[in-house]
């Protein structure tokens, strides 16, 4: 059980990145007074925490009606996540970490950006849904062990909304090349966890590949 939480912990550690985040919000809210980004952070964060806490109360009896077995989303996972890695170790963006052009200009017109593009996709984006989904299906049947990381997951998001309101400090404190070195040591750990999602799932599916 601890194994498993600590491996939640990480991941949800890793693909929502807090203090990598802290640099995002400080551009969406660059022209809020403090009241507004505090009420835009406190937004933000709750509006993800819905999102990913449907999905893993949701997400394993939504594949069940869809034919969808979990070895194949473990495996599907797995390779979502390791393009996330990808883009996280080379510290570039991508749609799966980011916006596009076209979202970007509609951002800039929006008066309120607590839900798009702060919630989904910043916070709550692909990666963060598909860690839900295989962290939680993975505890099926334990339902305290379910509980606790869906708890880990409110933890990281509290440790979010925290790293916004102080999104300035750590921006003085790591600079652009502090948080993109955090950023690609998560990256490395998210690989690696991405790969052996995808061992875990080639190996339910075809059971006689780990003889």
């Amino acid at each position: 059980m601890t194994g498993s939480l600590f491996a939640a912990l990480v991941t949800f550690l890793v693909v929502i990145d807090p203090p990598g985040m802290a640099p995002v919000f400080a551009a969406l809210t660059e022209h809020h007074t403090p009241q507004e980004r505090r009420a835009i952070a406190l937004r933000g964060t709750v509006i993800a925490g819905g999102v990913l806490l449907s999905f893993g109360l949701a997400g394993e009896p939504v594949l069940r009606a869809l034919g969808i077995s979990l070895p194949a989303f473990r495996i599907a996972g797995g390779v979502l996540l390791l393009l996330l890695a990808i883009d996280m170790v080379m510290a570039r963006q991508s749609g799966l970490r980011s916006t596009t052009p076209p979202e970007n200009a509609e951002t800039g017109v929006r008066e309120d950006v607590s839900v798009f593009p702060l919630a989904i996709p910043l916070i709550a984006g692909p990666g963060a849904m598909t860690s839900m989904v295989l962290h939680v299906s993975a505890a099926r049947g334990d339902f305290v062990l379910q509980g606790a990381i869906l708890g880990l997951m409110l933890l990281v998001l509290a440790s979010t909304f925290a790293c916004f309101l102080i999104a300035n400090r750590i921006m003085k404190l790591l600079g652009v090349t502090g948080v993109n070195v955090v950023s690609r040591v998560m990256g490395i750990l998210l690989a690696a966890m991405s790969i052996q999602f995808m061992v875990d799932g080639i190996v339910q599916a075809w059971p006689g590949l780990a003889t």
